[in-house]
């Protein structure tokens, strides 16, 4: 028999894929081991540092800075080989076997890693280690004790977690003997909204960590001054930059993937991700204060720790199976009591240790009524009371219903007429706030500083009042709104630069010596504008069409026309398709093709619906095409969505606002630190 007979290359090939399924499987057991040691080596960065820091002892607390990188590499490891099990399509993990299918395409394969509880927790711990881990590379200015106790405070932490996925949510569990073939990923994740919307999520969730942890280490220490404040704000600013991209993401994903047609929906899991975003941009107005006027400490600790727990809540409404919802995990009761004991214990011990240790934080000189730090608490009070009005909102049902033994339902009306009026008055106030002096102002100067903006948008909101068809206040209101918020950040940019006092060479070079962080300020209240600006006009001028239609018919919606030429079934890599060719017409003009499409997961016996959207700067055209009648008929949705693009815009230059004022140098610099004497452990 020749030395490469077919026999041979079939035993070969046999013999190569048994020693893939052995090295396979003890990549599974290595990953499952590192994170079981990753949890040892928490335990022990949770107290060496805090016994070294209270004890002055040097090597304990340098012990900090070197387990927390152990922790993060060991945790990374495991998560690198779960990502590897699933693009091998190992399914001898019972993970990779519930979530994954060997057709699926290679992105979908990756992100089906976090697209399930166990594997999106992995993500959730390995973020929080790596924010541990950032500290320890670089907290080089940060004072000894101070950065010894903030890295054991977020391996507490750690412990906590790892200990419920070892425990509760093992990754790594084995499936014997292994299916042959994976039941496939919910077809709603197939996305790359998706694929990328839990990873900053996460990164913004557990980015919160790293501000309560520097709270429980100033509580401990019973010390808050400026340069805490300072290192603080850049991990605050960090989460809500990434917390705003993650939310985003998810809006966006909704408003294409669902096929609804919104953007926003007040779901639970909504809500979940919102209230954080929502402390942690009162917590960065905040600690300005702290840093400028040490004033607001014990405040500013409070914002602090508040932003991390309701991180929690969010976890535990995403995770526990107590609130249904198209995003939540529906996991048993028994997880879910896990984490509520987490969440007792976390948020419960740094409340008590606020209780015990606030009244040794001493605040600094008075300020006036009219003044900047008015403002700016003006500002926390708003938006604390909208997060107490969706907590409310989110959890009443679920408190009702336990009382009471009724299902409630709380909707888009409550939280409309709730939350909205003060958005409206935070609005308003926020050029006054940022243009007022610190210490202590007069309201004229600040109010003939801004008679000019306010004038422009007043007239800008009545144009659009007289030149619209139809149509609600909303639009002009919002226009008007939107318009003050934006003018009034550059042109407080402009007034620092003495824009008309001085030479235009003069206030350009001023403009350029301003600070990052004042740039970044003015970008991201800008980007709230436009935020406002699109939410206002799709709410206000949005229209609607839905009606049956043939292959050929053609018919008008919102000053457009649309042709239902061709509906064709098509295979894709794990699903089949109905996609629809639609035609729409402007002036009699093609303006677009649009393509939208009804699709079928065999695997998951799941139908899914594609919208076909042309964007526009100025309109969005929405179609969505739903199932066939049996005699020819096709349902079909038309919407004309005014100025849509613009909430996701707004939302960018928001972000990029954070990002331009985090490459701020103070930031990178911080605050010097006297270096205390320390002695060896005994």
């Amino acid at each position: 028999m020749p030395p490469y007979a077919p026999e041979h290359v079939c035993h070969f090939d046999l013999l190569n894929r048994k020693y893939a399924r052995i090295l396979q499987g003890m990549l599974n057991e290595i990953g499952h081991f590192a994170v079981i040691l990753a949890f040892a080596v928490a335990i022990a960065q949770a107290f060496v540092p805090l016994v070294g820091a209270q004890r002055n002892w040097a090597g304990w607390m340098a012990f900090g800075a070197a387990a927390a990188s152990v922790q993060f590499f060991l945790v990374a490891l495991g998560f690198g080989i779960l990502i590897n099990a699933f693009v091998v399509s190992d399914f001898s993990l019972s993970l990779v076997a519930a979530n994954s299918h060997s057709a699926k395409p290679m992105l979908y394969k990756v992100t089906g890693v976090w697209g399930n509880h166990e594997g999106s927790m992995l993500l959730w711990i390995m973020i929080l280690t790596l924010y541990g881990a950032l500290v320890a590379w670089f907290g080089q200015g940060l004072p000894a004790r101070l950065k010894a106790r903030v890295l054991a405070v977020q391996s507490m932490i750690a412990v906590a977690f790892l200990a419920f996925l070892i425990f509760t949510s093992n990754p790594f569990t084995r499936q014997v003997p292994p299916p042959l073939e994976g039941r496939d990923l919910n077809p709603l994740l197939q996305d790359p909204g998706l694929a990328f919307h839990p990873p900053f999520l996460y990164l913004g969730y557990v980015g919160l960590s790293m501000s309560f942890s520097f709270a429980v280490a100033a509580l401990i220490e019973g010390r808050v001054d400026a340069a805490w404040a300072r290192w603080v704000r850049p991990w605050a600013l960090l989460a809500w930059v990434t917390l705003t991209i993650g939310i985003t993401l998810g809006s966006w994903w909704a408003y294409y993937e669902l096929g609804w047609g919104g953007w926003w929906f007040w779901d639970p899991v909504e809500n979940a991700s919102f209230m954080p975003w929502l402390i942690a941009a009162a917590l960065l107005h905040s600690a300005i204060v702290v840093e400028k006027r040490d004033t607001l400490k014990s405040w500013t600790i409070l914002l602090a720790l508040l932003g991390f727990s309701f991180s929690l809540i969010g976890t535990f409404i995403v995770r526990s199976g107590v609130i249904t919802s198209v995003h939540a995990f529906a996991n048993d009761p028994e997880r879910g009591r896990f984490i509520l004991w987490i969440l007792c214990i976390v948020t419960g011990g740094a409340l008590t240790l606020y209780a015990l240790r606030a009244h040794r934080l001493q605040s600094g000189p008075a300020f006036g009524f009219v003044s900047r730090e008015s403002g700016l608490v003006i500002n926390n009070l708003l938006l604390i009371v909208a997060t107490v009005v969706v907590f409310v909102g989110t959890l009443w049902p679920l408190a009702a219903e336990i009382v009471t033994g009724r299902k409630v339902s709380v909707g888009p009306p409550f939280f409309n007429a709730a939350f909205t009026p003060f958005m409206v008055a935070l609005i308003v106030v926020l050029p006054f706030g940022a243009m007022l002096p610190w210490k202590r102002g007069k309201a004229r100067v600040t109010v003939r500083n801004l008679r000019g903006v306010a004038a422009l948008s007043v007239a800008l909101g009545i144009f659009v009042w007289s030149v619209q068809t139809g149509g609600r206040m909303l639009a002009p209101v919002g226009l008007m709104l939107a318009a003050w918020l934006v003018m009034g950040a550059f042109w407080d940019l402009l007034l620092r630069a003495r824009i008309g006092d001085v030479p235009p060479s003069a206030a350009w070079r001023r403009l350029q010596k301003l600070p990052r962080s004042d740039w970044g300020k003015a970008v991201a209240h800008a980007g709230l504008g436009l935020v406002v600006f699109g939410i206002a006009s799709i709410t206000a001028w949005e229209t609607e069409d839905i009606r049956v239609a043939r292959i050929g018919d053609r018919f008008s919606a919102g000053g457009y026309e649309f042709e239902l030429r061709t509906v064709n079934d098509v295979k894709g890599p794990n699903y089949v398709a109905e996609i629809a060719t639609i035609g729409a017409y402007r002036n009699d003009k093609e303006i677009a093709i649009l393509r939208p499409e009804r699709r079928f997961y065999p695997v998951q016996r799941m139908p899914t619906t594609e919208a076909a959207i042309d964007m526009g700067l100025t309109r969005d055209l929405y179609v969505v095409i739903g199932g066939d009648r049996s005699d020819g008929v096709w349902t079909m949705r038309t919407y004309i969505k005014p100025f849509a693009n613009w909430i996701w815009i707004g939302a960018i230059v928001m972000s990029l606002g954070g990002v331009l004022s985090l490459t701020d140098r103070r930031y990178r610099v911080g605050a010097g630190a006297p270096r205390a004497g320390v002695r060896p452990a005994e």
